[in-house]
């Protein structure tokens, strides 16, 4: 029987989750100073590419600061689900943020510099400032990392796997920006040293265009995720096989006909079950005996909230074994 009603995603406790951001924040914002430094010194565009994504990301772990504040607020009588959807309406946020800012300036930096390219001049303060960029977005990305290394294996999933579907908006987007950001620096390092080795522009200005690439392809990864959170996304199977598991091990219920369990917020769910009790339960003690059960799984701080109601006569009663969402077939 499991520990807990229901075993969603291990999202992040708050206080990690936000260590997480804040630590992407300083690290964007020191690397997006330097950029624009090393930008105008040096005029490469690949530079100024670079500097428009760290500038992006910066102003994304704002958003998902407060996408992680606003996304613990308890729940009161005008939000019954509590205020968790807030973290992806912010998470949103900062994806747009990314697609229009940093993919937008990158690409059309790059487009008028084939246009009119320019020459560019002190390359060692390119490959410094790239460097010490490197540096710090992997720092930012190994925390990253370890805490989706984690999770994911406390989940018992794929690391991929697990970081494209958790219920955690922000270590989504920091893991993807940062692995975003490193890619970028790689493509920015190349195109400045092919601009140095070979005194054509053009080769810079493509680099500064296969960034915006690459920001446009990761904010619309992110924007898909969150909308898909937003409109309403079920558990994993394992996770409604727990949940089945730890009903019908209370003594009170005989068998569930109806089981549905949503994502609410980060590493937390909505469940709503029909269920069938044991013996031939008096009317007026039913309600106090279905209240009694919905209290136990609201002691779980991964349960919002949990409605149960009893069984429509007749109705089959859920496999334990397979136990799928009736809204999903």
């Amino acid at each position: 029987m499991p520990t807990s009603p229901t075993r969603p995603d291990r999202a992040a406790p708050q206080p990690e989750s936000m260590l997480t951001v804040l630590i992407a924040f300083g690290a964007n914002l020191l690397i997006a100073i330097a950029k624009t430094v090393a930008a105008v010194l040096t005029g490469a565009a690949s530079m100024l590419a670079e500097a428009a994504h760290s500038w992006a990301d910066t102003g994304n772990e704002v958003f998902l600061y407060v996408a992680a504040r606003r996304a613990v607020r308890p729940r009161d009588p005008r939000h019954p689900a509590g205020y968790g959807r807030d973290a992806y309406v912010w998470s949103l946020f900062a994806a747009f943020g990314l697609f229009a800012v940093g993919a937008g300036v990158s690409i059309m930096h790059g487009i008028q510099e084939l246009l009119n390219p320019a020459p560019a001049e002190l390359f060692g303060v390119s490959y410094a400032v790239l460097a010490v960029a490197f540096v710090l977005e992997g720092t930012s990305f190994l925390r990253a990392l370890r805490q989706s290394r984690r999770d994911a294996r406390e989940s018992d999933r794929d690391l991929l796997d697990y970081v494209m579907g958790t219920s955690a908006p922000t270590l989504r987007a920091v893991f993807f920006e940062d692995a975003a950001a490193l890619i970028g620096l790689v493509i920015a390092f190349g195109g400045i040293l092919l601009h140095q080795v070979t005194g054509s522009a053009v080769p810079d200005a493509v680099g500064s265009i296969l960034v915006g690439v690459l920001l446009a392809v990761v904010a619309v990864v992110l924007i898909r995720q969150n909308r898909r959170f937003l409109v309403g996304v079920v558990v994993e199977p394992e996770v409604r096989a727990a949940a089945v598991q730890w009903l019908l091990a209370q003594p009170e219920i005989a068998q569930i006909t109806y089981l549905h369990i949503e994502y609410v917020g980060p590493g937390r769910v909505s469940l709503v079950a029909a269920v069938d009790l044991e013996g031939d339960t008096a009317e007026h003690t039913v309600a106090a005996r279905l209240n009694a059960i919905e209290d136990e799984l609201a002691r779980s701080p991964r349960v919002a909230w949990a409605v149960l109601t009893l069984s429509r006569p007749g109705a089959p009663a859920l496999d334990p074994q397979h136990p799928a969402d009736p809204l999903m077939g």
